[in-house]
């Protein structure tokens, strides 16, 4: 650590300050309080460039890096976890005590077809894809509410257009998508065979039974659960 981060208290304390006690300021457990403290208030990741605000600039961000390694291996053998995502640092609960609480929450993640979890896959793997892309990919139509749904749920977004006739939207992923699955990066997606595990130890994601099961044959009652009832064998 440098000057900015001293970690002796009895060093500290020789330079008593007008706002601060001063057996805190500067310290690295004061550092680490606090970042614990915003962390763990924060409902959306927070960057390195946020956290080093709480300090007034007397705090640099390689030195914030650090006090963020050692406060994740704090809480290492804790059932909430620290962790690095694509939108920054967040504290977790992991997935092992997350099924717990499920049994207790009002909030029941919303099931999707299995055409929307394709779609969702192939945007994954493949982007950044249009339309007709995955329709290629899969065969059939796709039809609006499919990629609706992903929109939506802040997984997928339109990045530009390709410049061929009709100039169709071009489709990737977000990081809300990566924060989802706990991933800092698209390098760092499973292969393809273990994206539905991935996404089953996710908290608060899309529950994925509808994705192992055959297509149910359409019918009234099924209008409002399949946002995909609508698609037809594509032709081509």
């Amino acid at each position: 650590m440098n000057e900015h981060l001293n970690p002796d208290p009895d060093v500290v304390g020789q330079q008593p300050s007008d706002e601060q006690p001063a057996h805190e300021s500067g310290s690295v457990p004061h550092v680490k309080r606090v970042l614990e403290a915003a962390l763990l208030s924060a409902s959306e990741p927070l960057t390195v460039l946020q956290l080093k605000r709480l300090f007034a600039g007397e705090v640099d961000a390689d030195n914030i890096r650090k006090v963020l390694d050692e406060l994740k291996a704090d809480w290492t053998d804790r059932p909430v976890e620290l962790t690095s995502v694509a939108s920054g640092w967040r504290f977790r609960v992991k997935p092992d005590y997350q099924t717990y609480l499920d049994r207790i929450s009002s909030d029941k993640p919303p099931r999707y077809s299995r055409a929307v979890l394709e779609t969702l896959a192939i945007i994954a793997y493949r982007q950044p894809v249009t339309r007709g892309d995955i329709e290629d990919i899969r065969g059939v139509a796709v039809s609006p509410p499919t990629l609706n749904a992903l929109t939506e749920r802040g997984w997928v977004e339109i990045v530009g257009h390709r410049e061929t006739p009709g100039r169709p939207a071009i489709f990737a992923t977000t990081k809300k998508f990566l924060d989802d699955l706990n991933l800092r990066s698209l390098e760092e997606l499973p292969p393809l065979d273990e994206l539905q595990a991935s996404l089953e130890q996710a908290p608060n994601l899309v529950a994925l039974e509808a994705a192992s099961q055959p297509p149910q044959a359409p019918s009234s009652g099924d209008g409002d659960d399949n946002p995909d009832s609508t698609e037809q064998t594509h032709a081509g």
